[in-house]
């Protein structure tokens, strides 16, 4: 039995507490939380205990810490878990800090610790299916990928202020799952954006309308689109073409059901929150980082993973303020 302790009992730490209920051979024993009402309400009805964070980290009654506190509360964290010999899943980003996040590299390899990074999309059922035959060669070479990306509606502006921007805190999910298709490290980065949603984004510093071309060492190329605002749900699509072909992921929508009349066709919306859509993601994810530590196996995607992501996102950040592609080393 892997043994549980979560930090973060909002709206993410509830899922995975869910995802955990559903996983034979785990269980959650122990949960923290800046506020108490979450933390008892989650402990109740998980048959937990309530703990404060570096007590829940050091009790021998937990093997492995979930991590699903703000991003800025990260870096300590993951120190404290890995010096108490604790497997550990961390919410993306890890930091938004690349030098941040190397240090927490060399602490949990000093410690040789289990550790996954949770870019849940990897773990999505489509987009995993699309990646599994693009290393079968079912198209061939990869050339192009092409990523979009769409939230229904922007998040408030107090959340706009600590997130790092969107490429930090949005894209940076899109930034992984182009190193996860293209299979080569991206080495060039090209940004544009503008606040097109909400002109107060745009005045607190940031943008909500966004595109990135990304190139890989052997000129693999990379589009990607973001948007805080869809007006027809959830929008998440993959499209892949190669030498011999294409692979696609449409939307997932909220219903199968087509009707069609005199008048044409029509289909239900995408699904409009991102927990519906990634549902079977973030069980996926968990099962994945539970049996990896049962296996005693390396889970994956790491903090190595999380590392050229946020470079990435940095890399697209500056891009942005500059107006010119920006070379990673």
């Amino acid at each position: 039995m892997v043994r549980i302790g979560l930090l973060g009992c909002g709206r993410i730490g509830q899922v995975h507490a869910r995802s955990i209920s559903q996983i034979e051979g785990a269980k959650v024993t122990a949960v923290a939380d800046a506020f108490a009402e979450p933390a008892q309400a989650l402990a109740d009805r998980s048959a937990a205990q309530v703990l404060e964070p570096l007590a829940l980290i050091n009790s021998p009654e937990v093997d492995a810490i979930v991590i699903g506190t703000p991003t800025d509360t990260h870096y300590d964290l993951i120190k404290a878990a890995a010096r108490a010999g604790k497997a550990i899943f961390c919410e993306k980003p890890v930091d938004l800090s690349a030098d941040r996040i190397r240090d927490c590299i060399k602490v949990v390899e000093r410690a040789a610790v289990p550790f996954l990074t949770a870019f849940n999309r990897r773990f999505d059922p489509n987009f995993a299916d699309l990646q599994a035959r693009l290393r079968q060669g079912q198209i061939g070479e990869v050339e192009i990928v092409t990523i979009q990306s769409r939230d229904p509606s922007p998040p408030p502006l107090s959340y706009i202020a600590g997130s790092g921007g969107l490429f930090r805190d949005m894209m940076i999910h899109d930034l992984d799952m182009a190193r996860f298709l293209l299979g080569e490290e991206l080495v060039r980065v090209y940004a544009v954006g503008s606040a097109l949603v909400d002109p107060e984004i745009g005045h607190a510093g940031d943008v909500d309308t966004a595109a990135v071309t990304l190139t890989t060492t052997s000129g693999k190329i990379c589009q990607i689109t973001n948007s805080r605002r869809a007006s027809y749900g959830y929008d998440q699509r993959i499209e892949v073409h190669g030498s011999g072909g294409m692979l696609r992921a449409e939307n997932v929508l909220e219903t199968t059901v087509e009707l069609a009349t005199a008048s044409g066709f029509s289909r239900a919306r995408a699904q409009h929150f991102f927990l519906d859509r990634y549902a079977a993601a973030y069980k996926a994810e968990m099962l994945h980082f539970i049996e990896a530590i049962a296996a005693g196996t390396d889970p994956s995607p790491n903090l190595h993973d999380g590392l050229r992501a946020q470079l990435l996102a940095d890399a697209a950040t500056l891009s942005l303020t500059e107006g010119t592609p920006v070379d990673l080393s």
